[in-house]
């Protein structure tokens, strides 16, 4: 599909428009996203991926939605074109009047742009907080363990590990030691 038609396929599948205001609409997305409309007969692969990323947003836009669901959003792209990508979701953000379900393992990223952050472990929220009292003061040890720098966004199951969380009981946020009720 060229980037044409992956951007004007939702408007198409939901009956949106005919042909003509489609194609309005595709222009507006693609200029919106900050792509060249003259750029539209291309195919993905011979964009970067920053540009493969404006074009995954402009098909999101597509059907006007108050909520766009961004999973891992920035996590292929080198630091310049994340820095990029997030301050057009903010400018987005504000244009269109946007929310945002951000899901990352970067906690840099869901700090610039988050105005809530939930932690997530074993399918259940462990914390919640504003961003600035979740990054910086949580007592939750797994916010602790995501924010500290020696450690990986995602905490292999060692026996040091088990044994914080409490034997039979990592799978039981709640039973953490620091673990903030819910």
């Amino acid at each position: 599909m060229t980037v044409y038609d992956i951007i004007e396929e939702p408007l198409v599948i939901h009956g949106i428009g005919d042909a003509r205001s489609r194609r309005e609409m595709v222009h507006e997305l693609v200029t919106l996203v900050g792509l060249d409309p003259r750029h539209l007969r291309r195919y993905p692969h011979s964009f970067s991926g920053g540009q493969r990323q404006r074009i995954g947003i402009a098909r999101a836009l597509a059907l006007r939605p108050g909520l766009v669901i961004c999973d891992e959003p920035t996590s292929a792209l080198d630091v310049s074109i994340q820095a990029q990508i997030l301050n057009l979701l903010m400018d987005l953000k504000e244009k269109l009047a946007l929310t945002y379900l951000f899901i990352s393992h970067n906690l840099a990223v869901v700090d610039y742009i988050a105005d809530r952050i939930a932690v997530m472990c074993a399918g259940r929220i462990v914390e919640i907080a504003d961003r600035a009292t979740s990054v910086s003061g949580t007592r939750c040890i797994r916010t602790r363990r995501l924010c500290s720098p020696r450690v990986p966004a995602r905490i292999p199951r060692t026996a040091s590990t088990s044994d914080q969380l409490m034997e039979d009981k990592a799978s039981d946020p709640a039973a953490w030691p620091g673990a903030v009720p819910a």
